[in-house]
């Protein structure tokens, strides 16, 4: 790094993952979650079954990779979180519209973060529910009113004790994390929660495939439809199920990247991450319906006659009721929740990362400030909004708007920006070929440029068409409007607040390694 600024702090040094293992297990532990658990299964099977692997592998190699890859490159070339780093990329042709885009990103994280970490308190509850088997001969009507005491849409005040204790557990250990950095928290929790989550989830899926009726769950998954690859929405689901499982375009891996060595090997350990995350959803879906086939055989009904074979349906509701009726079902109903503990966790740490990073960078505060000061505030608001009797509703509106448009509206301005209006697509590929164990060719640059770009267009349209013609669950129109599209307006609104706050440090002395000039000029010319 160059000399700083006159006048400016010297920046202390930056945070470094202790290694390449740890850095893989931590991004790891970030793509693994609540969704590869919960939403893989039933969107394969709702998708052509053992014919979605198609497009699902399709999907990997041509837009979660490449992304992935673009997120590495941006996050480890130019040394910060989103704002910082896509500033530095930007320069001074765009560096004030990279960072409102970073600040973008940033906020959608802060938000996810409010009710990502309610899910994870649920499952924490039910874990301690498996024990007992407290839900008793009715899962749905425990979880909705005897758990979250749900009201009817709006805004509610009137708090649920049984969310608002382990959502406050789950924020002071969250905090815990952060506060102690990259290499002692969070890395130091993916070491540990990792190997237990695969061990864990693997006894979990080897118990279920002994049940009787796992061959007729797997079979309902597995059994290829080929005429479904016809439809274009099969394709779109499969781009829709790689793009929000690898925690890409919305600053974590940045982020992550960020805290990497000069001389760390990127192209490999994206490899890694990708497949191990794809594996993982893969054995989520083989243990999923290996129970529900279980479960389809003790009602006399066929697999696909069953209802709530995906999201919180299937893990509150469908799941509970699946474990009052195995065998040593408390047994298995701990293994399945503390996964779920486990998986979020694990998540939920990168996604704050990215706002704690931000916030640290920007006001020049330490990990430890920027977590309680933050982590203080995420968890106000999130007991406020989603501890109440009316959390489930608003949980699952922003959670919706949040991921189906801004998120996918975050990678569309990213890759548009980054590789079409700015250019830099030649750049970062010369960075991940220059650092790395084997070459990025110029079909990067095509894929992350174009193809990805018009499929995340395609989607976006697609979904905001559906919810202005459409609406969302029935719910009513100015409730949507309120929770839903106020929330992604708070999200415009944070990046440009936050866009315009001084800079406690110059964010822009910083001279890129390698240079311009030690970059391989094509991809080819780098043998390593």
């Amino acid at each position: 790094m160059t000399a700083s600024r006159p006048n400016s702090p010297v920046s202390p040094p930056r945070e470094l993952f202790t290694g390449q293992v740890g850095f893989i297990l931590a991004a790891i532990g970030s793509a693994v979650g609540l969704g590869n658990i919960w939403r893989f299964p039933g969107v394969a099977y709702e998708n052509g079954g053992g014919a979605f692997l198609i497009p699902y592998i399709v999907a990997l190699l041509t837009a979660g990779i490449p992304i992935l890859l673009l997120d590495y490159a941006i996050g480890h070339r130019f040394r910060g979180s989103a704002p910082t780093a896509l500033r530095r990329l930007g320069g001074a042709r765009a560096g004030r519209l990279m960072e409102g885009l970073g600040w973008f990103q940033v906020a959608i994280a802060f938000v996810i973060g409010l009710y990502y970490t309610v899910v994870i308190a649920w499952a924490l509850s039910y874990f301690v529910f498996s024990f007992d088997l407290r839900w008793g001969d009715d899962p749905a009507g425990f979880f909705v009113g005897d758990y979250l005491r749900v009201s009817d849409p709006g805004l509610s005040l009137d708090f649920v004790p049984g969310v608002l204790i382990p959502l406050a557990v789950v924020w002071i250990a969250t905090i815990v994390v952060l506060g102690l950095g990259v290499a002692k928290g969070i890395q130091r929790a993916n070491v540990i929660f990792l190997p237990l989550l695969l061990v864990g989830f693997l006894a979990l899926v080897i118990r279920a495939l002994f049940l009787d009726g796992a061959a007729e769950g797997l079979n309902a998954l597995f059994t290829p439809d080929f005429a479904a690859l016809a439809n274009p929405d099969v394709w779109i689901a499969a781009y829709s199920q790689i793009f929000f499982s690898l925690s890409i375009a919305f600053g974590i891996m940045i982020t992550y990247s960020s805290y990497r060595r000069r001389r760390s090997n990127l192209t490999a350990p994206a490899l890694v991450v990708a497949f191990a995350n794809s594996s993982f959803e893969i054995l989520a879906g083989i243990g999923v319906f290996a129970t529900l086939g279980f479960f389809a055989v003790q009602q006399g009904v066929a697999v696909g006659d069953l209802e709530g074979l995906t999201g919180v349906a299937l893990s509150f509701i469908t799941f509970p009721a699946i474990v009052s009726e195995m065998p040593g079902g408390p047994i298995f109903g701990a293994l399945f929740f503390g996964s779920l503990v486990m998986a979020g966790f694990t998540s939920l740490l990168s996604v704050l990362q990215v706002v704690s990073a931000g916030f640290q960078e920007k006001l020049g505060v330490s990990p430890r400030g920027a977590a309680a000061t933050i982590g203080g505030i995420s968890a106000v608001l999130s007991v406020l909004l989603f501890s109440t009797t009316s959390g489930l509703i608003a949980l699952d509106t922003v959670d919706h708007y949040v991921n189906n448009i801004g998120i996918v509206a975050s990678a569309v301005l990213m890759t548009v920006l980054v590789i079409g209006v700015l250019r830099r697509g030649a750049e970062l590929r010369g960075h991940l070929s220059a650092v790395s164990t084997f070459a990025v060719g110029r079909a990067w640059t095509i894929l992350v440029g174009v193809l990805a770009p018009a499929v995340l267009a395609y989607m976006l349209v697609t979904r905001v068409v559906a919810l202005v013609t459409g609406g969302y669950e029935g719910y009513p129109s100015e409730y949507l409007t309120i929770v839903g599209w106020g929330s992604l307006l708070f999200i415009v609104v944070a990046a440009v607040v936050l866009s315009a706050i001084p800079w406690r440090r110059s964010p822009d002395d910083l001279a890129p390694w390698p240079s311009p000039a030690q970059l391989p000029s094509t991809p080819e010319a780098s043998t390593r």
